[in-house]
């Protein structure tokens, strides 16, 4: 399909080619062609890249790890699922020629309130005259210096595109290399170089989360990671991490419960021993009462013995004396059975 190629507009000092019937409009300082151009291309029309290849090893797991963490938080933000994530494609934002001198490629970059597929197509790129939605966050890693991310050259430097042509709120550059990180955050249609907080990270208030380096390992590579937080402070996890994060859950909670159950066994075990005890004590007690009661009953006959002897001793004549010092009896009670005996 041929583009039709007529009058110019002037802009910036470059000329951009359109169609035909045009009427222009100018949305945050950047022209949106609109009206009735012909055969205006979109993202299946549109070259779907420039032909340059991924700089480093730790582009494609560094975006993958933004992704997977923030996941769990766009669901909530999108419950509709309305919402675009690019890694290292082509955000056409003006229409050129060459086409590919009006787009750039965002190592990571993320679109609110736009459909995940465009006619249950994969997008091959993100046309910015078709959707009007500007990225929130985009990322860059930085190879070499960092001269090109934070080219302002206008028209094609990175850092000019993405504050004036673009215009995504918030721009990250990571140098991996030196441990640095840049935020920089639309402000009045300006970019401004934020500070960052104590710890370190940059507060993305649309997302409710911070985002700042952390030094741990992603996949097989220890290194220095650009990493999201939320609102109290907690490292969003990964995938793995998450998962990783439930089974320990689910070992402390197997672990627990273990030790519960033993616990309340040795507890089970102590009560029976105590129950056993108690009834040990309680038959020693019942012998004792019986001992105690066989005792009383043998004192009891051994005194009636004696009385009987005593008795007798009076009725054959004996002495009271006599007879108390052969049973041991008291003399009053000897007494008291001489009188019962008259």
């Amino acid at each position: 399909m041929s583009v039709v190629l007529t009058p110019t507009v002037e802009k910036h000092n470059r000329k951009i080619t359109i169609g035909t019937d045009y009427s222009p409009l100018v949305i945050d300082n950047w022209l949106l062609v609109t009206g009735q151009l012909k055969d205006k291309p979109d993202h299946t029309q549109l070259p779907e890249t420039d032909g340059s290849i991924v700089a480093n090893f730790q582009e494609h797991p560094q975006s993958s790890l933004l992704t997977d963490a923030i996941t769990p938080v766009l669901k909530k933000i999108h419950p509709d699922g309305q919402y675009a994530i690019g890694q290292n494609s082509l955000i056409y934002w003006e229409w050129t020629d060459p086409l590919l001198d009006g787009a750039k490629a965002p190592d990571w970059f993320y679109v609110p309130n736009v459909a995940p597929l465009l006619d249950d197509e994969f997008r091959r790129s993100y046309v910015l005259w078709k959707e009007h939605v500007p990225p929130l966050i985009a990322v860059e890693m930085v190879s070499g210096d960092g001269k090109k991310e934070r080219d302002m050259t206008p028209l094609k430097g990175k850092l000019w595109v993405y504050e004036n042509g673009i215009r995504i709120k918030y721009y990250a550059i990571i140098d991996a290399w030196r441990n640095i990180l840049e935020v920089y955050k639309l402000v009045k249609g300006s970019y401004q170089l934020l500070k960052a907080n104590k710890q370190g990270r940059y507060w993305i208030e649309e997302l409710g989360v911070e985002i700042g380096m952390w030094a741990g390992t992603y996949q097989n590579m220890t290194t220095d990671w650009l990493r999201f937080w939320d609102g109290d402070g907690n490292l969003l996890l990964t995938g793995d991490e998450r998962a990783k994060r439930n089974a320990q859950r689910a070992e402390w909670e197997r672990v627990r419960a273990e030790w519960n159950a033993q616990r309340a066994e040795q507890e089970a075990q102590r009560a029976e021993r105590e129950a056993k005890r108690a009834e040990q004590e309680a038959q020693r007690a019942e012998q004792a009462d019986e001992r105690a009661e066989q005792e009383a009953q043998r004192a009891e006959q051994a005194e009636k013995a004696l009385q009987e002897t005593a008795i007798n001793m009076l009725a054959i004549g004996m002495d009271m004396e006599t007879i108390a010092n052969l049973t041991k009896l008291p003399i009053k009670q000897i007494n008291q059975l001489s009188e019962e005996l008259s």
